[in-house]
């Protein structure tokens, strides 16, 4: 499995009771997508830029998906930029191909049954994978979860496990978080003026 499987996974095993946002989730799993790309050595970072590697068979669909839509000439692109254009619905993709590889199957809600019901996890070893690494604390998967709010933050030392380059993609989902969660902050207050103007307030 991957980081970003995983990290879906999480969401859905582990995060009882913590909803996340689509937005938030997409942004974690193009970083994690980032990351196992580093592992393969698809691409490498020239500080905070993408420099793309050669193009190893990635095992995962999505993966070689990812690796297909770098931009390959320079000045290549940042690893923020890459967050927001590779983000774009990213957890709807994710939560299809888990959907389509029996990873997980739709309840039928009573008296409803054309209707499609929640997404509920199967028992499969690639949710026991999953949920194994996320009990152990691994570093990676910790950190996204609790950049997305799904569990506490992780105290351990990020950098005394992963190079720089994993440290930088996990400072820019967190800069990239931050952004979002501003936007919709923005957003809020304008809708809420908008109103007390109807209103005559």
């Amino acid at each position: 499995m991957t980081t970003p499987r995983d990290l879906s996974i999480a969401v859905m095993d582990m995060a009882q009771g913590r909803p996340v946002e689509q937005g938030d989730l997409s942004l974690a799993l193009a970083g994690a997508e980032m990351i196992d790309l580093l592992g393969a050595e698809a691409i490498r970072l020239d500080g905070d830029r993408i420099v793309p590697g050669l193009r190893p068979p990635m095992a995962d669909r999505l993966l070689d998906e990812a690796a297909a839509v770098l931009i390959r000439e320079a000045p290549y692109e940042s690893v923020g930029d890459w967050l927001w254009r590779r983000g774009r619905g990213l957890s709807a993709a994710y939560l299809a191909a888990l959907e389509a590889e029996g990873q997980l199957t739709r309840q039928r809600r009573r008296g409803m049954p054309f209707r499609s019901g929640h997404p509920v996890l199967a028992d499969s070893p690639a949710r026991r994978e999953a949920a194994n690494r996320w009990t152990s604390d691994e570093p990676v998967l910790a950190t996204l979860g609790a950049a997305i709010g799904i569990r506490d933050e992780w105290t351990g030392d990020v950098s005394s496990v992963a190079d720089d380059a994993v440290v930088t993609v996990l400072a820019s989902v967190n800069d990239a978080l931050m952004e979002l969660e501003a936007v919709r902050q923005r957003r809020a207050i304008e809708d809420a003026a908008f109103d007390n103007i109807w209103r005559g307030e």
